[in-house]
Order: C-alpha cells, then sequence, then structure tokens
C-alpha cells in the first residue's frame, strides 16, 4: 500500500483548493492557472481553452474553472497528447523565466526595495476576476500588465467586491434590468494573503464607531501584486460585512466608508506586509483617504510635529491622477456624511478640528457652505496632479483654478492614457507580426519609427485578410449571444428567434460600445432616423451597427435612451442591421474592438477625459470615427480615421449637438462609406487599407500603456 502511495506521488500532484488531480505531464497547468500572465499570451489563453471550450465559455474564461469541471478522462488526454505537453513546457518555461527575472531600479524613482504602490477603487485584469465596472479598472489592469512587461517594482491595492458590479439583462420591451451574482462562485484565482503564523493578514479600520475588519487577497498580475481588501469577516456585522459587497453601489455613506477601507487600510496593509513605497500613485480620488492615514503616523512618529509639517512632508510622497472633467463627476460628501464616518477622535489625533478637516475638502476652504471633494482634498494633499490626456489637463486646471491664487499656474500636468497592445490586439494579427516581424514585436512598439516601418512592409492582402477573419468571428459571436427561445411581444435588437442570417460580413460595420449616459450621446445617431435609416437600408453599400453598454442602475434618462434604441422598428432593415449586445465586459470588448470597421465616440467636448476604447479599436486596425475630444485630438492625423466636426466652440449644448450630428452622417455618407466599399482591380479597398496601416503604425506605440507606464515613471514617480 505504501509502494502504490508512493506511486501516486510521483503521478498526481493536488490541485487545490478543489481537490482535482492534475497528471504530472500537464502539472505545469496549476501555476499557471494562479497568475493573470497567461491571459495575456494567446498561447495561454490556448492551453486551458483547448481542453475543454464549452467549459471555457461557460465559466468567462476562467481556467481554475476548466480544471475543476473537466474530468479525469480528458485531463489525461491532453497529457497523453504529446505536442499539448510540449506546447505546455514551452510557455511554463517562458512564464518561469519571465517572473524570475529580477525587478528593475529607478534612480530617484521605484527600486524592489521600495516600490511605487497603486491605489484603485476598480481593478480589470480579465473577465474572470469581475472586479470592475468600466474604462477606470481596466486602464488600471493594463497599467499592472504593463508594469509587469517592463519589470517596474510596483505594488497594487484595491478592494475586493462580493457581489462585483451588475449584470445586465435587457427584458422585452427593451429597459435594462439588472441582477448580480457572488463572483465567489466562479472559483476565483486569487489566494488568501497568510502571515507567518498561518493567520490570515487582515487591517482594521474604525468606522460607524466599531472595528471593522478586512482580510486581504492577493492576485498574481505577472511580477504584480495586486492586494485586494474584503471585509467580509466573521467577526463583522452584516452590515460592515457589506461594506465591500457591491463596486459603486449604495448611497454616499457606503462610498466614504468603502473608500476609507480602501484609503486607510490600504495603507495600514501595506506596513503589515512590509511594504515601504517611493510613492502612494492614488488613481482617481476614491484612494485619497489613504493620505490621512501617512498623516496620521507621521504625526505618532512625530508628535512634536503640527498637521502643516505633518502634509508637507506626505505629499512628498503622494501623486494624483484625476479622471474627471466635471465637477459632478467627482466624490462629493456633506459634512453631516463625514461626521458620521470620521470620528472627532480620529480628527484630533490629525491635530485638527472639524471646520479644518472639513476645508481640505473644499475649492475655497473658508466656504463653510460648500461640500467635501475627493478631488480638491487629493490634489491638496499630494505633490503632483495629473489629467489622463493632454486636452483633460487644460481642462481640470481650469476646473481646479480658484484653489490657487489668481494668476498662478495650475500644478496640475497630464499623462495620456494608453492600452496593452498584447491584451488588446487580437491573436490573429499577433500571429501575423510574429511571422512578419518577429517574436519580439511589442518591443518595437517603443520605437515608433521602427513600427511604422515593420507594419508598412506587411502585404496589405495579409492585413485585410486576418481584419476579414476578426470580422465573421465577431459576426458569429454575435449571432450566438442574440439568440434567445423565447421572445416577448415587442421585437428588439437583443433577442431574436433565428440568428443564421443575421449581419452581412461584407457590409460596412461601426461599433459603438461605452457607458449609457447623457453626455455620451447615444442618441446623436438617432437624431436624424430617417437619413440613419438609408444608411442602413442602401443595397448596395449597406451599414449595420453592433451596440453595447450600460446605464447607471439609477440613471433612469440613460435607460430610457437605451430603451430608444432597441426598440426601433421601422419597416426598414434596422432589425437585421441593428444589433445590443447585453452585459458589456471584458469579453464583448474583445470581440467588439478586434471585429468592427469602425469604432464610433461622440461625446460632447470636453467631457471625454481619455476614452481607450478607441485606442483598442485602433490597435486592430479598426479605424476610429470620433468627435475630437480626449485621446483623439492627440492621436488623429487626418489619415488613421475620421472625425466628426472640429475644435471650434458653441454657445449652446444644443448648437453642437445639431452641428456634430450633420458632421456624422454627412462625413459617413460622403467619407467613410465610400472608401470602405470602393476596391481595387483585386476586390481589395485599398485605400481602407492604408487608414488601416497608418492607425496601426501611429496609434500602437502612441497609445501603449507601456509608454504610459514610461511616463508616470519619468515625470511623476521620479523624485
Amino acid at each position: 500500500m505504501q509502494a502504490a502511495t508512493e506511486r501516486m506521488d510521483l503521478t498526481f500532484r493536488s490541485f487545490r483548493p478543489y481537490g482535482v488531480e492534475l497528471p504530472k505531464p500537464i502539472e505545469a497547468l496549476d501555476r499557471i492557472a494562479r497568475n493573470f500572465y497567461w491571459s495575456w499570451h494567446p498561447e495561454g489563453v490556448e492551453l486551458f481553452r483547448d481542453i475543454a471550450p464549452t467549459i471555457w465559455d461557460k465559466y468567462e474564461q476562467h481556467p481554475l474553472k476548466v480544471l475543476e469541471e473537466v474530468g479525469e478522462f480528458r485531463l489525461w488526454q491532453k497529457a497523453a497528447d504529446d505536442e499539448y505537453v510540449a506546447k505546455l513546457n514551452d510557455f511554463a518555461a517562458r512564464f518561469d523565466a519571465y517572473m524570475a527575472e529580477p525587478a528593475r531600479s529607478f534612480e530617484n524613482g521605484p527600486t524592489p526595495e521600495h516600490p511605487a504602490t497603486y491605489f484603485c477603487a476598480e481593478y480589470g485584469v480579465h473577465n474572470s476576476l469581475p472586479n470592475y465596472s468600466g474604462g477606470l479598472g481596466i486602464l488600471a489592469g493594463d497599467h499592472l500588465k504593463s508594469a509587469s512587461d517592463m519589470n517596474v517594482p510596483l505594488v497594487a491595492v484595491g478592494l475586493l467586491y462580493r457581489y462585483g458590479y451588475f449584470r445586465q439583462d435587457i427584458g422585452h420591451d427593451g429597459w435594462q434590468e439588472e441582477h448580480y451574482s457572488n463572483i465567489f462562485d466562479y472559483g476565483l484565482a486569487i489566494s488568501p494573503v497568510i502571515a507567518p503564523t498561518g493567520e490570515r493578514v487582515r487591517v482594521m479600520v474604525r468606522i460607524r464607531g466599531r472595528e471593522v475588519f478586512a482580510q486581504a487577497w492577493l492576485a498574481k498580475v505577472g511580477r504584480v501584486s495586486l492586494y485586494l481588501l474584503d471585509t467580509n469577516v466573521e467577526e463583522n456585522n452584516e452590515i460592515d460585512r457589506m461594506i465591500t459587497g457591491h463596486l459603486y453601489g449604495g448611497d454616499s455613506e457606503t462610498r466614504i466608508v468603502q473608500e476609507k477601507v480602501l484609503g486607510i487600510g490600504g495603507v495600514r496593509l501595506l506596513r503589515k506586509l512590509g511594504i515601504s513605497p517611493s510613492v502612494f500613485h492614488l488613481n482617481e480620488g476614491h484612494a485619497a483617504f489613504s493620505t490621512l492615514e501617512l498623516v496620521h503616523e507621521y504625526l505618532i512618529a512625530h508628535p512634536e510635529k503640527s498637521f502643516a509639517e505633518a502634509q508637507a512632508a506626505i505629499r512628498e510622497q503622494c501623486v494624483f491622477t484625476t479622471h474627471t472633467p466635471v465637477a459632478a463627476g467627482n466624490d462629493v460628501f456633506l459634512p453631516e456624511q463625514l461626521r458620521g464616518c470620521f470620528s472627532p477622535d480620529y480628527i484630533s489625533s490629525l491635530k485638527l478640528n472639524e471646520d479644518e478637516f472639513f476645508a481640505l475638502g473644499r475649492i475655497d476652504p473658508a466656504d463653510d457652505s460648500e461640500a467635501f471633494g475627493m478631488t480638491p482634498f487629493a490634489i491638496r494633499m499630494t505633490r503632483s496632479a495629473n489629467g489622463v490626456a493632454e486636452k483633460h489637463g487644460e481642462v481640470s486646471r481650469g476646473l481646479w483654478k480658484d484653489m490657487f491664487p489668481p494668476g498662478t499656474d495650475v500644478p496640475i500636468s497630464h499623462v495620456t492614457n494608453g492600452v496593452h497592445p498584447p491584451t488588446w490586439i487580437a491573436p490573429a494579427f499577433q500571429r501575423l507580426y510574429e511571422t512578419e516581424i518577429g517574436q519580439d514585436w511589442p518591443l518595437l512598439t517603443h520605437d515608433p519609427q521602427a513600427w511604422a516601418r515593420a507594419i508598412a512592409a506587411i502585404d496589405d492582402a495579409k492585413i485585410w485578410q486576418k481584419h476579414v477573419t476578426l470580422k465573421n468571428l465577431l459576426i458569429a459571436f454575435i449571432r450566438r449571444r442574440t439568440l434567445k427561445k423565447e421572445i416577448g411581444g415587442q421585437d428588439t435588437i437583443n433577442e431574436r428567434t433565428n440568428t443564421a442570417g443575421l449581419f452581412d460580413p461584407n457590409a460596412l460595420t461601426i461599433g459603438f460600445a461605452r457607458r449609457v449616459a447623457q453626455y455620451k450621446r447615444w442618441n446623436l445617431i438617432l437624431s436624424d432616423l430617417d437619413r440613419l435609416l438609408r444608411l442602413v437600408d442602401n443595397e448596395d453599400r449597406p451599414v449595420q451597427f453592433v451596440f453595447a453598454g450600460k446605464a447607471h442602475p439609477q440613471d433612469r434618462t440613460a435607460k430610457a435612451i437605451l430603451q430608444e434604441l432597441m426598440s426601433i422598428n421601422h419597416e426598414s432593415q434596422w432589425q437585421s442591421r441593428a444589433v445590443f449586445i447585453e452585459d458589456y465586459d471584458q469579453e464583448v470588448a474583445r470581440y467588439l474592438v478586434q471585429g468592427v470597421d469602425v469604432w464610433l465616440n461622440v461625446p460632447r467636448r470636453p467631457m471625454e477625459a481619455s476614452g481607450t476604447s478607441g485606442m483598442k479599436a485602433a490597435m486592430n486596425g479598426v479605424l476610429n470615427f470620433s468627435i475630437l475630444d480626449g485621446w483623439w485630438i492627440e492621436g488623429y492625423n487626418g489619415r488613421n480615421g475620421f472625425a466628426i466636426g472640429d475644435l471650434s466652440d458653441f454657445e449652446s449644448d444644443a448648437e453642437i449637438d445639431a452641428i456634430e450630428a450633420e458632421s456624422l452622417y454627412s462625413t459617413l455618407e460622403n467619407e467613410v462609406v465610400p472608401a470602405f466599399y470602393h476596391r481595387d482591380g483585386n476586390g481589395l479597398p485599398t485605400e481602407w487599407i492604408a487608414r488601416m496601416k497608418d492607425s496601426i503604425a501611429t496609434l500602437t506605440p502612441q497609445f501603449s500603456s507601456d509608454r504610459m507606464v514610461s511616463d508616470y515613471i519619468e515625470k511623476i514617480y521620479k523624485h
């Protein structure tokens, strides 16, 4: 019996926490599945998808669930497949070498001993870790991935929300409905943080007069450690256990206590882990309460110092990024709300009285009627503040100029956002680049001139063939996602009883996917419905649309906009040439930004701080068709996409909406549609392909998150 046990130990490895035993030839899947490195490498994705594609899709591309659900027979099939085992071993060797490389040191910046720390309320690392709502979280995930690839010493801190962000359903009447699910039901690729004593690492934050505990979880994003705090701890009462229940849920008090756990709890967690940061990067105002904990620490160590002296000291350690171009988009709390969450004892421990404390968050500290704003507070408590595009930096300086003496330069700079190319560029294009450019093609994006030459040298037909393949993949995805077995009395563009003939791969396909909010102007495309339907119904040069996006659960105006879009049912081809994909997330985004022909964006200027979805589309040769706002002001060169309107100022929203709606329609009719449908003697749209290649060549290096992280290191982190 003992001998049998020994042989078993040589053959199997326990796959915790699920108890599935992996055959030894494929046991490397265990450690690969526990680090999100696999998610931005096509060959890593294929290792898990190819085991059980149906399970892979069912559980939102979750490798641990594949290994849990697949069963012993299939595991042994793959273990006996020499080709599969060779691919696994090759990937495992690359992963191990990647992880073994020592972290870099930056003079006057992050070092392995003193890394940068990145605080954010949400992280969109992968859809199998549903801890994000939209652009801010996806940006944070891309920041971590680039930091990992560039071997930047960086540690991230956030919250883990038991029910995440809402999942979207569209009813038969076109009205958005919401539901939530427990993210722990999906078997997350995270692990509890364990102290040397064997106990869970926890921190305590005093909230509402009670000691609230938060336990720490670890997600590995390549070389970067992402620590997430969770108040669902047995010692807490049910109200406190639900502090980290929902992302952006609840009322203002919920938001305050969540931000206390993130900021104050986050700093306390770093101290427990023995991490001594070189810089605290507060990504949006949600994390700004971390500065209070740093002041608190400083005054304990230097009891003879004043708050002003402590503030000056901790400002040198902290930097702040704002993502919102309007004051209403920033967290603002009333004094009575703060009083319920910050005790007089805590405020006095900062050597402040209540009025002085509230003044820290006001534009005008002397205005008692002004609420406490997290953005003014963050600006006041950090050495550096930046917007996320050149235009956004300018807008932010105007927005917060009253915090500073008249005539002085407002100290808000900018670092334009970027996205992570290996995450967002389709595997089909990555394989093409490996063949045409080389295995190290991502590194070439760091040299814009060399990258442009390499893209120019690729044959037009190869670029177009990859795009056509991805477009057909998108259409297959659309047909599957919009098929419903039961349908109500009213047809909507998110559900059909038969999707076999839905969408034409030869038709110009426009994608419009983003949060449903008034300033995003979803209804601009519907402002002249007759004109829109003429484009859709054109038999020779039809246009088809794919939409996706969520309205905030409490925003009935946005829901009504969505319902209007869903319910168009005129005597036209609209129902067969327009679709809405429910529950927009990273998976849906990947298909859309990789498969449409055109990416449409029509925010009301200057309310788009940056925008990143268009960057992802551009890297796949999808042409942006956008208002000149946010990143597109910097990116558009006249050849790599299309512009709607110009940079003129207008007297009213109604005027700008009318002028830009006309520009949208006329540009679509006179430039976009003709360029797409014009073909040469070989059937290729040569003018269109030239624009595609220009988009890939110019926008990939400029809007890569590698460039963004480099800018943060050189312009923001170094001191």
